[in-house]
């Protein structure tokens, strides 16, 4: 399923949920070492025999990417953008010189940010706030790029238990529901713009054995009170990432590119709330 969209096409909406519904199904425990080598393969399997891109964060995703991709090619680059002084390109800096890596980055002004998110709700053709700011990463990264092909660490936050509303009830049960949402929040929003700019995405965290050996793992292995993705942060310190990277705190990809930050100033300035404000840009 997920190859169909890294083909550029997206699956209907209930197609996605009944996949995921079936792997569900199918789901038996499984082991740290099973879910490593389960990531390695995904990984490896998606590496093409051209030049391609990661989109790099500096936090333990895209950096384990990154790290992985290294076994096996050097032909690729990474890719940072934001805002300057952010959180995003300083942890990339970092990443890229622990782990050797060929990195492009961009340090947009305000005006070179606000033409990114203009750009960004006219291919989008949404008001959303959110989806326009994580959108607009994926754009100004694009536009450093002379690759079409791009590494991506979606899915991680859902099978690994990532976000914050993972530690309110079962992680494994509200990982469930957040892959069937991300039809919706995410994947729309990816193949729009893969489909508008020319991207072709890779996302090995959404690859099916991936899934199913991830979401073999407990709960109480994946979250706690202290960590989140916990079991994935281990791997990537058996496989060698620095631990500080590896248990680097998540930004959403607006917030730690400085984005947002902008947005909201931008929409202050202009007297309007965030979403009118995109609402405007269109």
């Amino acid at each position: 399923m997920i190859e169909a969209l890294e083909a550029g096409k997206l699956p209907a909406e209930d197609k996605w949920k009944e996949h995921i519904e079936e792997l569900c199904k199918k789901t038996k425990p499984s082991t740290k070492e099973e879910v490593k080598q389960a990531l390695i393969s995904a990984v490896e399997r998606r590496i093409p025999e051209e030049k391609f891109g990661l989109f790099l964060s500096g936090g333990v995703d895209s950096s384990l990417i990154a790290l992985i991709l290294k076994k096996f090619t050097d032909n690729f680059v990474c890719y940072s953008v934001g805002i300057k002084g952010c959180h995003d390109l300083g942890a990339a800096e970092y990443a890229a010189k622990k782990l050797k890596l060929n990195w492009v980055h961009n340090e947009l002004s305000v005006d070179d940010t606000e033409k990114v998110l203009k750009k960004t709700a006219k291919l989008l053709e949404t008001p959303d706030v959110i989806k326009v700011g994580v959108g607009s990463v994926f754009v100004a990264a694009k536009e450093l790029a002379d690759v079409n092909i791009f590494f991506s660490g979606l899915g991680s936050e859902e099978i690994f238990a990532g976000y914050q509303r993972h530690e309110k009830a079962d992680a494994n049960e509200e990982c469930w529901k957040g892959l069937k949402l991300m039809w919706q929040r995410d994947l729309t929003r990816d193949a729009v713009i893969g489909e508008k700019l020319g991207i072709s995405f890779r996302l090995p965290f959404l690859d099916d054995e991936l899934i199913l050996a991830a979401m073999g793992i407990p709960s109480e292995k994946k979250i706690s009170a202290e960590h989140k993705k916990i079991i994935l942060r281990e791997i990537a310190e058996e496989l060698g990432l620095p631990k500080e990277i590896a248990w680097r705190q998540k930004k959403a990809a607006q917030y730690g590119s400085g984005f947002d930050k902008v947005m909201e100033k931008l929409a202050k300035k202009a007297g309007m709330r965030k979403s009118e404000y995109v609402l405007h840009l269109m």
